[in-house]
């Protein structure tokens, strides 16, 4: 682990002057400087939030990844949002294992992905689950949380119903799709995963999908290049990732080649579900190094580490890994913790990375693995503690500062948003690069 990190990169500093509403400098006093929420985004797989927010409590609502079962996703999307329009706004009608599991969940992190995969969301062709992504959307937007959409195009829990067109219709209703939700959602969720997976897109064999007839057709690049321009048109101002989980070299030509295409990829997605092992220093590193070099941002959007026993190495497809009990164990928990945090500070300490995303809040999600922070009784471990000690503790300021005859004070800290306070009074400013001067009134 690496103990003298430069986080340099991930601080600001900002000459404020402090004034009352009348313009008043305040003087000689000590203020407060209390972070409110990282610039980083520290995230989490969010699907708890839409039984949640449709005041539903049952696990057959919650969603896994790299299910390869469209009709049950398609269950699993329809009893989370039944008769969506009778929901009450508030979810304060959920039952109160949910509500702490929801809590846990808000006190930690303030990135989150909710799932849009086709299959799911659009289980019947013109009925899409809408409103319940909103509405989940639309509160953790107001609880200061930055919501990321999943994913717009997969070969993977794709929409059953689209098997019965031609390749064309088929790209023409993917393209549509995607202007849809991505103006739909615009405003509330401005960070897509357009695409899925691509390298394995047109050789997967696994079941004959829709996607995967199209990318054969089209090509990988374009298939990529179709989407992201539907995309980009629907939200010129959107943040666009392209999202794989194959980190050869195979995923950098795919990256080079999109880029010399003119594709407006906007951020790299790299996955790591580690349920046969942790990557370790060296390879996170090794990793880190070979897509650096695209000079575009890094997110690493989907971890897994699991706090019981390992998938074999012989399972090539983690979705064949099919058991009802995958127990977490005490000596698995400290691996898991220690294991996280050295990954955490290598990336964290990386300039070029600005998000990581924990697939799992809650152990027993996709697979049934031991992989979440909390266990499936919700509470909480080692590795929800380690993350809250570095997220709101050692990368989190909170400090005094004093400002001088004239009101002038230094503010320096993690790059986030802020609370400058006094008694009685206070005002919000943010720290992030390019501001070295701001004027702050207390209120």
């Amino acid at each position: 682990m690496k103990k003298n990190e430069d986080l340099s990169h991930r601080k600001a500093s900002c000459l404020l002057r402090v004034t009352d509403q009348q313009g008043n400098p305040i003087a000689n006093t000590r203020l407060r400087l209390q972070q409110t929420r990282h610039e980083f985004l520290f995230g989490c797989g969010a699907f708890d939030f839409m039984p949640y927010t449709n005041t539903v409590n049952t696990a057959d609502t919650i969603h896994t990844a790299g299910s390869t079962n469209s009709a049950n996703s398609a269950a699993a999307d329809t009893a989370g949002s039944a008769n969506p329009a009778d929901a009450p706004d508030s979810a304060h009608q959920a039952d109160a294992a949910l509500q702490d599991r929801i809590d846990k969940w808000l006190a930690l992190y303030n990135y989150g992905t909710i799932p849009f995969y086709w299959g799911g969301f659009e289980p019947v062709e013109g009925s899409p689950q809408t409103k319940s992504r909103l509405r989940a959307a639309k509160f953790l937007q107001k609880h200061n949380v930055t919501v990321k959409g999943h994913p717009l195009c997969w070969h993977t829990v794709c929409a059953d119903w689209l098997m019965k067109y031609d390749n064309q219709t088929i790209l023409e209703k993917q393209l549509r799709r995607i202007e849809r939700e991505v103006k739909g959602f615009r405003g509330i969720v401005d960070i897509w995963d357009v695409i899925n997976e691509v390298v394995i897109m047109p050789i997967f064999d696994k079941y004959d999908n829709a996607i995967t007839r199209v990318c054969k057709d089209i090509g990988r690049v374009g298939i990529i290049k179709e989407t992201f321009a539907a995309a980009r048109a629907a939200n010129p101002d959107a943040q666009l990732l392209l999202n794989d989980f194959n980190t050869s070299i195979a995923y950098e030509i795919l990256i080079d080649g999109c880029l010399q295409a003119g594709v407006p990829i906007d951020t790299i997605g790299i996955q790591s579900h580690q349920h046969q092992g942790y990557w370790g220093a060296e390879k996170l590193e090794e990793v880190l190094e070979r897509y650096e070099h695209f000079g575009l941002p890094i997110h690493f959007t989907e971890n897994t580490l699991v706090s019981g026993s390992l998938i074999p190495p012989e399972i090539e497809d983690l979705n064949d890994f099919q058991v009802t009990e995958w127990p977490t164990t005490p000596e698995g928990e400290e691996r898991q913790m220690k294991q996280t945090e050295e990954m955490y500070r290598i990336l964290f300490a990386h300039p070029q990375v600005k998000a990581i995303t924990g697939w799992d809040f809650a152990d027993g999600a996709w697979l049934n693995a031991p992989s979440g922070v909390i266990r499936k009784d919700n509470s909480i471990k080692p590795v929800y503690e380690m993350l809250m000690r570095l997220i709101k503790g050692e990368w989190w300021t909170d400090c005094e500062i004093c400002t001088d005859e004239n009101g002038f004070a230094e503010a320096k800290g993690f790059k986030g948003d802020y609370l400058l306070e006094m008694p009685g009074k206070s005002a919000a400013l943010k720290l992030t690069s390019g501001l070295s001067e701001a004027q702050v009134v207390l209120g």
